[in-house]
């Protein structure tokens, strides 16, 4: 049996595992709703969207919609984190640009100013901080030029956004026209993320959305950013699907 941790052995600010981590609070952090597994000491959790957080911390998070998503933990003591059994990292910005797919975040400084990234599904968080992040499988780095599957990119620091690589022979199939719809493919080949410049990529060591997040959540998370005709042909193959 493992030994038990207590307010004085767990790490300041560290992996207690490579799937939970413990944040040191001394003042104010933002952290992801709902990833909050254990604390010890004084601590108070307020969302971010509930009317009574203000100043710095709504300036930090410079994205409304994503609002619902974080909330304040202020006060002292040790929280751990940890995010359906996925793999735990934290990345030190150092008066940088760094750019993450939204849904891994898991908590940032305030002293970040996070906001959204001209790529959908992204956020940049820009100035020196910490940044905590979950990812399917340990985080791999690259450096560019490379070409990757959107799927398995968590990110990318210090360079400019990538651009969308398609291959049209594959698009043109019905598996990948679905693919290109819903966000969802078994490999990639339909489309990659092309990185050229300098800086580094950082990538899952899976193609695979994280853990505990289903594909029906992604298709979903897609619906706002669909124009009418693609609405359209996603509810034809739908109706067609349960004619079956």
């Amino acid at each position: 049996m493992s030994t038990a941790l207590n307010k004085q052995t767990l790490p300041a600010d560290d992996n207690v595992n490579p799937y939970a981590y413990s944040l040191e609070v001394q003042g104010e952090l933002i952290i992801r709703k709902g990833k909050m597994i254990a604390y010890y000491g004084q601590l108070r959790f307020e969302s971010l969207a509930s009317g009574t957080v203000g100043g710095m911390l709504l300036d930090a998070l410079n994205a409304p919609n994503t609002l619902n998503d974080f909330m304040r933990v202020s006060g002292y003591g040790k929280i751990i984190l940890g995010d359906n059994g996925n793999h735990i990292a934290s990345y030190a910005v150092d008066d940088a640009t760094f750019t993450m797919q939204a849904p891994h975040i898991l908590g940032f400084s305030p002293s970040l100013r996070c906001q959204l990234s001209t790529v959908e599904g992204f956020l940049t968080l820009i100035g020196t901080g910490k940044l905590l992040a979950s990812s399917n499988g340990p985080a791999v780095f690259l450096d560019p030029p490379c070409r990757c599957d959107p799927e398995a990119v968590l990110g990318w620091a210090d360079m400019p956004s990538p651009s969308y690589r398609f291959d049209h022979g594959y698009v043109r199939g019905i598996l990948g026209a679905m693919g290109a719809l819903t966000g969802i493919s078994a490999s990639g080949e339909e489309q990659q993320l092309d990185f050229v410049g300098k800086g580094t990529v950082i990538v899952q060591s899976s193609e695979l959305a994280l853990k505990g997040r289903s594909n029906l959540a992604a298709i979903l998370g897609k619906l706002p950013g669909l124009q009418r005709t693609e609405l359209d042909q996603l509810l034809a193959q739908v109706q067609l699907m349960t004619r079956r």
